[in-house]
């Protein structure tokens, strides 16, 4: 296989093996193993467990950035509808990973916090261009921010107790957003 198909291969498993189990319930040996390949060859293009889940949770990143990607040609209401449809579905595939990364991961990794907050910044920044702004007032910078934080905390109550109908919890974030900022 070829070098980039390989690595690929490779962030592909760890994206689904993470996203069902803890990050210290996987072993090196079982990704090589499914992925037909020796440890070592892992270890040629990760060359630890650590490198190899900040690489795992930087390609989950980029999944979600463009899963959420709505098209402009869209009305705001239903460009908010889709991209929130598109973050829970992203969600719950990924539930377990997601909820462990969202809520510190494996420890104090600086790495894997930074592909998170940068995450978070690409979706503020896009939700910003979508408002035709570029240099947006401080105050509603930062209510996007804490609405974000909202959809954050909430998917991972959601996630773990599921007492709230799918819908409802879309709703939920919808009306949160348009009370803070009107959407038009």
């Amino acid at each position: 296989m070829a070098s980039d198909a390989r690595r690929a291969q490779l962030l592909a498993l760890g994206v689904q093996m993470f996203s069902e189990r803890a990050w210290d319930e996987v072993q090196i040996d079982e990704v090589a193993r499914a992925a037909s390949i020796s440890k070592g060859l892992l270890y040629h293009y990760f060359p630890t467990k650590r490198h190899f889940y900040g690489e795992v949770v930087r390609e989950a990143a980029r999944q979600l950035l463009e899963t959420t990607d709505t098209p402009g040609t869209m009305a705001p209401l239903e460009r908010l509808a889709t991209g929130l449809t598109r973050y829970l579905d992203f969600a719950e595939r990924h539930a377990s990973a997601y909820v462990t990364l969202l809520r510190g991961g494996i420890g104090s990794d600086a790495g894997v916090a930074a592909i998170v907050e940068e995450t978070r910044r690409q979706l503020l920044a896009r939700m910003l261009r979508t408002m035709g702004l570029d240099d947006p007032p401080a105050l509603l910078r930062l209510t996007l921010r804490g609405w974000l934080a909202f959809v954050e905390a909430t998917s991972i109550d959601w996630l773990e107790r599921r007492d709230l109908a799918r819908d409802d919890l879309l709703a939920l974030w919808t009306r949160a957003l348009l009370q803070l900022v009107p959407v038009t």
